[in-house]
């Protein structure tokens, strides 16, 4: 296989092994009072991106009333007759629309156990389910959509503030209302496990992978684990660790987008979804991520100069390619 074109993707391929399972603290950050305690939260949300780069946050703002609506819409998407949903597929070279076991990590080479939808605003002309199809799916999706950006940008405000930008930087990166706008609000559906044969188990949901984004925000059901991380420091040990989901806590991470924009001071983590145990829920799986990347014309340089400008459309470009093509190289 010929090496992949940036080091992120390299750092992959090297980790696709099963590994070890451990037990580490992820930071917890309550985000109440934000505007009174931006200054500590930053703090907290920088001791926990420099050191593991994954962390939960509560008291973030979402109703549990629309996250719940939320999940709701996307069953009734996946629900749909596969031959309804292949009639918005998306288009390569993109992130929007419908994939059905299309992605490919470096770190296994094969393809994903599952199909997700992506929504990126600018590119969704001709991808949106009709009405018809799927009342009011659109419009509760960009609703949702909306409130994860919300989100994602007073995050991202606390590590201008500690990298030294002003405090709207990477919303002004991040505006939404630009044609060259690309975060993306993904829904991902992991199949049941249920009728599954013995060997079926020894594959992954999602293969180890870091985001290729700035900031990862994740929504997941109570009870449906299986997200798993490994620090930098361990990736080479292979020692992962179980991330349960809570009910009113949010999981986010680090993507490669930021990591290289603050000069390597946030890590970007490898993550995985791994398959059930015994024991354990076999029923199908669903998240809802958020992907907060940077528009398109935005550029990233970091304020140590490290790395060489680059704007964010070739870096993401570069990363979408690689992890869904499903013929390499040999």
């Amino acid at each position: 296989m010929s090496d992949y074109a940036l080091a992120e993707l390299n750092k992959e391929t090297r980790i696709g092994g099963i590994g070890t399972t451990v037990e580490r603290e992820i930071p917890v950050i309550d985000l109440a009072d934000f505007d009174n305690r931006k200054h500590e939260i930053a703090d907290a949300l920088w001791n926990a991106s420099t050191e593991i780069g994954f962390f939960q946050v509560y008291n973030h703002g979402i109703p549990q009333s629309d996250i719940d609506a939320a999940f709701a819409a996307a069953w009734r998407f996946f629900e749909l007759p596969m031959d309804v949903k292949a009639k918005y597929p998306m288009p390569k070279g993109t992130n929007a629309g419908w994939e059905f076991k299309a992605q490919v990590r470096p770190s296994t080479g094969t393809p994903d156990n599952k199909e997700s939808y992506q929504i990126t605003q600018p590119s969704m002309s001709g991808l949106w389910p009709n009405e018809d199809e799927l009342p009011n799916f659109k419009a509760e999706m960009l609703k949702f959509e909306r409130q994860n950006w919300a989100l994602g940008m007073r995050i991202l405000s606390c590590f201008a503030l500690k990298m030294g930008f002003v405090h709207d930087f990477f919303t002004k990166a991040h505006d939404p209302d630009s044609q060259h706008y690309q975060s993306t609000q993904r829904l991902i559906h992991y199949m049941s496990m249920e009728d599954a044969k013995p060997q079926d188990f020894e594959a992954w949901r999602a293969g180890a992978h870091s985001d290729f984004d700035c900031l990862t925000i994740l929504h997941q059901k109570e009870g449906e684990g299986g997200l798993q991380v490994c620090p930098g420091k361990e990736a080479a040990a292979g020692e992962w660790t179980d991330v349960p989901p809570r009910q009113g806590y949010i999981t986010c991470n680090i993507g490669d987008m930021l990591m290289r924009w603050s000069d390597d001071q946030l890590q970007s983590t490898l993550h995985r979804v791994r398959m059930p145990r015994p024991g354990e829920y076999l029923g199908r799986r669903l998240s809802l991520p958020f992907f907060c990347q940077a528009n398109r014309d935005a550029v990233m340089q970091g304020p140590l100069g490290k790395y060489e400008p680059i704007t964010a459309g070739d870096y993401l470009t570069m990363r979408i390619n690689a992890n869904f093509a499903a013929i390499r190289d040999k």
